[in-house]
């Protein structure tokens, strides 16, 4: 072989290493290039990556090209959309389980009515069904009268003339349904010698309703509340009064008024009024929180006037449920007519329920409208009581059998 030969494939094979070389390193680069493609690439099935409503918003925004800040500001009043729709759900919630609640501690205050009243001894009516609770007495009004331990002689007058006695009393209860008491709670001393007297005149006549309750002239709020939730504990009946002991009364023309509105809801009846907030200390009927009623000089809202007035069994049972959170003002018949006045309560103003005694009561009867109650406005009751409820009973008296005969 010559020379020049030997040159040639020598050169050949230096050339052919070198192309190899170069494919080698140009394939490794185009596979590193390829393979770096495909990781970036998600896959079409299976490789999507679910976002939230937030997170697909803040996508959306990139690919408009929001700002930062923007984004964040899209981020908070979506958060806020959604929190504050969760708050509107809880307060409806909230508002729901007021209700039901509400609704429930009505029922709950009648069934502690019912068992204290069969615990009691309370009479019960007719023969219930096999495997039922026995049934609570229905009565037609509860009449409670409002004395104190000095008012004996109250006491006695009353029980001279409007008020049944013995078994007089125990037939208009059975027969008529109607429940008459004197109410009285007990001294600052428990069982002292006001407490021990009240008990003797009990034994005789067997016509006192004893509360819970210290008895005081600044605390007729809170016994006119304590009465109601009492009285109501221990009979149901459609109608509770209260009426004060040097007041006249015809218990059978009261029935006979108070049975008009027996299928109204929530009544109020009494004689309505609205004095004026006074701000003056040491004057009779003062005020201590005059300024919750706005500027000096205003007047009340309506409410019956405080020597008579008769209320139907929701409203007794409104009082027992929220007794403990009913605000006690200085005058009772303000602080019950402030217990009604955010409710959906009817207020029935009759004036039959303040007469006035005679003449006015007597020509009044003479003219066939005979008076519910009579007292004197000068007095808040009538004057001298223990010695005129006699003439007044008998100028403006109903009669007896007007009372046996009343339509109830």
């Amino acid at each position: 072989m010559s020379f020049k030969n030997r040159v040639e494939g020598t050169s050949r094979s230096v050339i052919s290493q070198k192309w190899t070389l170069f494919l080698c390193i140009a394939s490794f680069c185009a596979g590193m290039f390829f393979t770096a493609r495909m990781w970036t690439i998600p896959e079409a099935k299976g490789g999507i990556t679910r976002t939230t409503g937030v997170e697909a918003e803040r996508l959306n925004l990139v690919s408009e090209g929001c700002n930062t800040k923007f984004l964040q500001q899209k981020d908070v009043k979506l958060v806020s959309k959604d929190v504050f729709g969760e708050v509107s759900k809880t307060h409806n919630a909230l508002q729901t389980l007021d209700k039901t609640i509400s609704s429930l501690e009505m029922e709950l205050a009648a069934a502690k009515s019912a068992q204290e009243s069969i615990l009691s001894g309370a009479p019960i009516s007719g023969d219930s069904e096999k495997g039922d609770l026995p049934k609570k007495r229905k009565y037609f009004m509860v009449v409670g009268i409002n004395t104190a331990f000095s008012s004996r002689k109250r006491r006695d007058s009353v029980r001279a003339t409007w008020m049944p006695q013995g078994e007089k009393r125990k037939k208009l209860e059975e027969e008529k349904g109607i429940i008459m008491r004197f109410v009285i709670g007990h001294g600052a001393t428990l069982g002292g010698i006001l407490d021990r007297a009240i008990e003797a005149e009990d034994r005789n006549h067997g016509d006192f309703l004893r509360l819970d309750h210290v008895e005081g002239y600044l605390e007729l709020s809170a016994k006119t509340k304590t009465y109601f939730a009492t009285a109501v504990k221990l009979w149901d009946a459609e109608y509770y009064v209260k009426v004060d002991d040097d007041v006249h009364v015809n218990i059978g023309t009261l029935a006979e008024t108070l049975a008009r509105h027996r299928k109204k809801p929530r009544v109020y009846i009494g004689c309505m009024k609205s004095g004026p907030v006074l701000a003056q200390k040491g004057v009779r009927y003062h005020e201590p929180e005059y300024w919750k009623f706005g500027e000096t000089g205003n007047k009340y809202f309506r409410h019956a006037t405080g020597q008579i007035y008769a209320i139907s069994k929701d409203l007794a049972s409104y009082i027992s449920v929220n007794q403990h959170v009913l605000h006690k003002y200085a005058n009772e018949d303000v602080s019950l007519g402030a217990w009604f006045i955010g409710l959906d309560v009817l207020h029935i103003d009759d004036r039959r329920l303040c007469c006035g005694t005679p003449p006015d009561c007597e020509w009044k009867a003479q003219a066939g409208n005979v008076c519910v109650a009579s007292f004197d406005w000068t007095c808040s009751g009538i004057c001298r009581s223990v010695d005129r409820l006699k003439e007044v009973h008998k100028r403006c008296g109903e009669g007896e059998k007007a009372l046996w005969k009343a339509a109830i």
